[in-house]
Formats: C-alpha cells, sequence, structure tokens
C-alpha cells in the first residue's frame, strides 16, 4: 500500500453508483478517491487544482462525458489532467470523438482489472514525466542568458529525464515486456511513429463459449472469471519472451520475435501455447473453488512476416503489428477447439523435428486463395520438454432414441439462413455423433437448436465444430465449442436415464 502523503488523487465520475463501486475497489488501495455522479461536479471538483487523473463516463444525465471533457481542456486551470473514458459505448466513432475532444484513453465495459490499474499507472507516470521534463526545460531556457551556467544545469536536466525514464519503466514494466519498454526508452526514435518489417510468430488465444456465458452471469463474476485467466496468461506469456499486443475480452494477441528477436522464437511460441494449456488446470481449480463454470482454451500460432513499432496519433500511441500473417493467426485460431492448439505449417517448419504433431490437415479458410496446411500439436523436446496429457478416449455411446436437432453453418459470426434438419445418434459430451444429409466440410462450425422427443426446444444457443468429413452414410462427429447449461442438463440425463423428458 502507498504512503497516503505520496498518494495521487483521482475523480471517478459515474451516473450510476455501482461503477463508480467498482473501479473504487480496484483503485481505493493506491491512490486517494473522489466521486461523483455528474459532470457539473466533476468540473468543480477539477477546479480544485490537486486532481491528478481523472476516469470519465461518457452517457450521464445532464452533461455528458464528451462534454465535460471539453471544457476541462479549454480551461488553462484544468487541461493538464490527463481523462480517461470508462464507457459501455464501443462504437469506433465514439473511441474517435473521445481522443478528438482531449481524452488521453478509451476503456470499455465490461473492463479488465489489470487493464485498468495499468493504464492508470501509465498515464500518471507518463503526466509525472512531462512535468518534470517541463520543469527540466524550463530552467534550462532560463540558464540560457548566462552561458556559465549551461553545462552544469544541463547534468542537472539529464538527471532529471534519467528519472523520469526509470519512472516510466518501472510503470510500464507492469504489464508489458520489458522489450518494449526498452525500446520506447533506449532508442533515439523509440517514440515516433513507425515501424519496420519483422519475421515473427504471432500467437491468437481465445476461450471457448465465454461470450455465451458473460451474457449469462452477473457482471462482477464475469469479470472476475476474466481477470484471474488473464493474469495466469499473462504471467506464462513473460516467463516465455511473449511481447503482449491486446487483450481483447477474452482473447490474447502476443508476439514472438518483436521488438526483440531472438533465434528460437517460434519454438519458444510453441511451448509458451503448451505452457499455457497446462495452466488451464489452475485457472479451472480457482474457478471451481468459486462455484464458477469451467474453461477450454484454444491458440492458434503462426509465422511469417508483419509491419511492428508505434502504431497511431502523435495523440495516442501503441506497440502494435499490422499484416496478414495476423488474419491468418485469426482463421488459425478460429479452426480450434477446446484444448486445442494448431499451428501453420511456417511454424512447424520453422520448429523442427522437435514437436510432437498429432495429426495434419489441408484446410481452405475464408478470403485465402490457396489450401492452408495447419497441424495439431501436444509436445516440444528439445531445452523445453513440455507435453500436454494424453485426452481420456471418449466412448460415444449410441442413444435409444436420436434427438433432433436443426443446424445452421455459421458464417463468421452470424449464422447462415439455411436450416438443415439432423440427428444426434452417439453422446459422450463434448463429442457427438450426428446424421445429416448436409456433408459439412471439416472445421465448419454450427449453430444447433436442440430439441426433445416431443420436439419441445431445449436451447437455440448449442455450437459445434464438424471434426471428420461424410464418409457416404450422413455420418459426422462434432466437438461442442459453447455448451450452455440447459444443454448440459438435457445431455446428463440423456446418459443416465436414456430418457430425453
Amino acid at each position: 500500500m502507498n504512503d497516503k502523503s505520496t498518494r495521487s488523487r483521482i475523480l471517478i465520475v459515474d451516473d450510476l453508483p455501482g461503477n463508480i463501486k467498482m473501479l473504487a475497489e480496484l483503485l481505493k488501495d493506491e491512490y486517494d478517491l473522489s466521486m461523483t455522479t455528474n459532470g457539473q461536479d466533476a468540473l468543480r471538483l477539477a477546479q480544485g487544482g490537486t486532481l491528478e487523473l481523472i476516469l470519465l463516463d461518457i452517457i450521464m444525465p445532464g452533461m455528458d462525458g464528451f462534454e465535460v471533457c471539453r471544457r476541462l481542456r479549454e480551461n488553462p486551470r484544468t487541461r493538464g489532467i490527463p481523462v480517461i473514458f470508462v464507457t459501455g459505448q464501443g462504437d469506433p466513432e465514439d473511441e474517435a470523438r473521445g481522443f478528438a475532444v482531449g481524452a488521453v484513453d478509451y476503456i470499455t465495459k465490461p473492463f479488465s482489472a489489470p487493464i485498468v490499474r495499468a493504464r492508470v499507472k501509465t498515464h500518471l507516470g507518463l503526466k509525472l514525466a512531462r512535468e518534470q521534463i517541463e520543469k527540466s526545460n524550463q530552467e534550462i531556457r532560463h540558464l540560457n542568458d548566462n552561458l556559465v551556467a549551461v553545462l552544469s544545469e544541463q547534468k542537472k536536466a539529464n538527471e532529471l529525464l534519467d528519472r523520469a525514464n526509470q519512472f516510466i519503466r518501472s510503470t510500464f514494466g507492469r504489464y508489458m515486456s520489458e522489450d518494449v519498454v526498452a525500446t520506447i526508452l533506449d532508442s533515439p526514435d523509440g517514440l515516433r511513429l513507425g515501424g519496420e518489417k519483422r519475421e515473427v510468430t504471432v500467437m491468437m488465444s481465445d476461450l471457448r463459449g465465454f461470450t455465451l456465458l458473460s451474457e449469462r452471469r452477473a457482471p462482477e463474476e464475469v469479470v472476475t472469471m476474466l481477470n484471474h485467466y488473464l493474469e495466469v496468461m499473462t504471467e506464462v506469456l513473460l516467463h516465455f519472451n511473449g511481447t503482449i499486443i491486446e487483450f481483447i475480452g477474452d482473447g490474447i494477441l502476443a508476439l514472438f520475435g518483436a521488438p526483440i528477436r531472438r533465434e528460437d522464437d517460434p519454438q519458444r511460441a510453441v511451448a509458451c501455447a503448451l505452457a499455457m494449456q497446462q495452466a488451464m488446470t489452475r485457472v479451472n481449480a480457482e474457478n471451481r473453488r468459486r462455484h464458477f463454470p469451467e474453461f477450454m482454451m484454444g491458440v492458434g500460432l503462426n509465422t511469417g512476416v508483419v509491419v511492428a513499432g508505434n502504431i497511431g496519433s502523435d495523440k495516442r500511441t501503441k506497440y502494435g503489428v499490422v499484416g496478414s500473417a495476423i488474419n491468418l493467426t485469426a482463421r488459425i485460431e478460429s479452426l480450434t477447439v477446446g484444448g486445442q492448439i494448431l499451428i501453420s505449417d511456417a511454424t512447424a517448419r520453422a520448429c523442427g523435428a522437435i514437436l510432437t504433431i498429432d495429426q495434419s490437415w489441408e484446410v481452405m479458410p475464408k478470403g485465402a486463395g490457396r489450401p492452408l496446411t495447419i497441424h495439431q500439436v501436444s509436445g516440444i523436446g528439445g531445452n523445453f520438454n513440455l507435453q500436454l496429457p494424453t485426452p481420456d478416449k471418449l466412448s460415444l455411446q449410441p442413444l435409444r432414441v436420436p434427438v433432433s436437432i436443426r443446424i445452421r453453418i455459421m458464417e463468421g459470426k452470424h449464422a447462415g439462413q439455411e436450416v438443415h434438419t439432423a440427428s444426434l445418434i452417439t453422446l459422450a459430451p463434448p463429442m457427438a455423433e450426428m446424421v445429416s444429409e448436409l456433408n459439412a466440410e471439416r472445421l465448419t462450425n454450427l449453430q444447433i437448436k436442440l430439441f426433445d422427443d416431443q420436439e419441445r426446444l431445449i436451447t437455440r444457443d448449442l455450437y459445434a465444430k464438424v471434426l471428420t468429413d461424410d464418409a457416404g452414410d450422413g455420418r459426422q462427429t462434432i466437438h461442442f465449442t459453447s455448451t450452455p447449461p440447459e444443454a448440459e442438463q438435457f445431455f446428463r440425463r440423456l446418459l443416465e436415464t436414456g430418457h430425453q423428458s
């Protein structure tokens, strides 16, 4: 806990007391907090001259957050206070408008605790650094009238700047790779916009069924589950020297090979993915302790050339990457089921013979001009020596009475219009065997409506991925990727009693 005499003062502005309480719980141990539910009070409190940062909601009665921020920037007494929007407004146009009126950052709800803490620390650190540097510059300008004192005062300014850099390094280092911090601070061009081409191994991970679960649980529970998952995964990623680019909800985008390139980047990326899958045991143990549902994660890896560097504008810059290798990684990750790691052929070739590859096949991702070879990995040798446990072989149990389902093929995040009739004939969750005339391609994603033997709807929110090709008899094995509680109960009852109702 910080010494209260040196703690920064933060103002939280939100018209909903529940949101203020959540933010206050995250920050109360490190900062002195003031709180208000309207824009007029926020402007009055800011006039006091002791605020160092404002967390500001957008949608509020009377004066909205955009107007509050605009007035703060127009007032010489308050224009230097950093404003971070914390809002449920996730539209890119709203985000652009927020930066246009003078905000320094934009966090959407439901927010992640590590991200809120890190961004608050970052902008407080940057504010302190700017103040110290401006103070140094003022001293230097004053001493230009006296050339005799320039050299000694320049040394003083350099010492102040070095202390500011050390502060920024420790602040950024709490949630970013030390490599990124070193590149920004140690390179003369570190804070300039632009980038460079790099061959990297890109990782994307995602929790299966988390979006549906988040719609059915209390926001506090969703945030707690997500924060613990991200904390565990961040620990593993930094251990393997991965550079975390972005948390996208429950998804993670990370790089191996930028800004610092190492000879074993592809191998380290695969080893990290394996360690992350192993760490899901720890995540789910905590979920069970809290009576939360358990999760499964899919991970996709791809090696290719990207442009990496500082991306953004003079007002807001972040270290990021662009390039087709990113898009291809996203497509590979979308093909995974829970507990699976899929890698591109480029990554497999870069790693060599130390990988344990369970199976390989060709797919035609949407938008790709040619087939893509992907590999399922369960282990790596060499200096890493990591292996996923061999999964228990599931014995699909024949169903006495087939279960009626209706299927629609997923096209991206949306289900297609055409509805197909099918039946489940064997079952061993999360696996099943269906019979239909669909003959879906392997790895096709399906939205399933599930019915009982009286044709009563059980759920419309069951999702699955096709694992096998149709052998000619209409049978295909599927893997459920998101199973709502009502479907789990239906399947459990069906396997225990053989009855659907």
